[in-house]
């Protein structure tokens, strides 16, 4: 190790570069002779030996943060997961992920992979990501990443950063702000696996049918009857876990669909992600 003297001043500048812990800060300069980039690749490297030793952990805390444009045309939802709440609720943490957030805004790249490989204050965003590996000391990913277009997407963050929502509606109108609103906190409390019935894959509508067919064999229902009985507890299954067939929740006498027409006979939601953590 250097006989280097390093100044506190030293040791501030290099924590403000990276957000590693004073005394992480102190070492690497130390073991770089006090050069600003070698102590920056120290304490990368420091990261990448944490974060393979840390890889099979589960990383089920964390921040999900759901933003649009200031034209409403563009959404996105990120999840940046740690292990523990502790980290999930630092500031630091909360605030790397509002920065990873605005990237992909701004950037607006297709996939995760691709966001990953953007520029972050002068590395990829995927090293960064790595880095604060070593400076948090635990398992820290980008575990989900989703966009949407339209005429108008609606943010809702849900829980404290525990989920975030984003629906693309029909139409665009400052009037639609609420009802948007209203439809993201839907998807957030109901957890639907689809916009509509058409968006079911055809996998689990099959094994729908066979799981209302066993109950109704179970039941002692007559053989030639189990297909019609399984097709009506399917109809069920679509109303209670597609978006625009679910009951409102702040009006359980409508359902979504027919909530939106309420506000204007042409609006729909079209499209909706919903990414939370655990």
């Amino acid at each position: 190790m250097s006989d280097v003297k390093i100044s506190a001043s030293d040791v501030k500048k290099l924590r403000d570069m990276t957000g590693a812990g004073m005394m992480d800060c102190k070492k690497a300069l130390k073991e770089t002779a006090g050069d600003f980039d070698g102590a920056i690749e120290f304490l990368r490297k420091k990261g990448q030996k944490l974060s393979a030793k840390r890889a099979d952990r589960d990383a089920k805390e964390g921040c999900v943060l759901a933003i649009v444009s200031d034209d409403n045309s563009k959404g996105i939802v990120v999840r940046l997961s740690c292990e523990t709440d502790f980290v999930s609720k630092n500031d630091d943490f909360v605030a790397m992920t509002q920065k990873i957030a605005d990237l992909a805004l701004s950037k607006f790249p297709e996939t995760k992979e691709e966001l990953l490989a953007e520029d972050f204050g002068g590395m990829a965003l995927g090293d960064k990501i790595i880095e604060q590996t070593g400076v948090i000391g635990e398992k820290v990913e980008l575990a989900d990443y989703q966009r949407l277009e339209g005429p108008m997407v609606v943010p809702y963050i849900h829980m404290g950063n525990r989920a975030g929502v984003i629906i693309s509606l029909s139409k665009a109108s400052d009037s639609f702000v609420a009802a948007g609103k209203d439809v993201a906190m839907q998807v957030a409390a109901m957890n639907p696996i689809a916009l509509d019935q058409d968006g079911v894959s055809q996998e689990k509508i099959q094994k729908e049918i066979e799981i209302g067919m066993d109950m109704a064999r179970q039941e002692g229902k007559p053989e030639a009857m189990l297909e019609r009985i399984a097709t009506g507890k399917l109809n069920k299954f679509f109303k209670e876990n597609t978006l625009v067939n679910q009951m409102f929740v702040k009006n359980n006498k409508q359902t979504i669909a027919a909530f939106l027409e309420s506000v204007d006979s042409d609006l729909a939601v079209t499209a909706f992600k919903h990414v939370k953590l655990g």
